[in-house]
């Protein structure tokens, strides 16, 4: 019996190894979604251990998903300001006078 359960769950782990999985469409989260998702963890836990109750956890993760956000508001700003200015670097505006100024 031990033999059988064996085999079959062999067979089942090569199956599960090697089936491809599809999945949906993979939806992004954004910056701002990710800092406070890691705020409030990281806030829920420090309140729950420096409090020592599930208030000061509440209000622990409260302050930081708001910090978070603040945080992944932050870098989604810094990254969109580096894209600008890349673009800006590789596509140069022309803006020559077709008449010079001669005094």
């Amino acid at each position: 019996m031990k033999q059988k359960l064996f085999c079959l769950s062999l067979i089942m782990s090569v199956m599960l190894a090697f089936t491809t999985q599809v999945q949906a469409q993979h939806k992004k989260i954004s910056s701002q979604g990710k800092g406070a998702i890691i705020g409030g963890a990281g806030g829920a836990i420090a309140g729950g251990l420096i409090g020592h109750s599930v208030g000061g956890a509440l209000i622990g993760g409260a302050i930081g998903a708001g910090g978070g956000y603040v945080v992944g508001n932050e870098i989604r700003k810094h990254k969109v300001k580096k894209r600008r200015e890349n673009w800006r670097a590789h596509h140069v505006l022309v803006r020559k006078a077709k008449y010079k100024y001669v005094p």
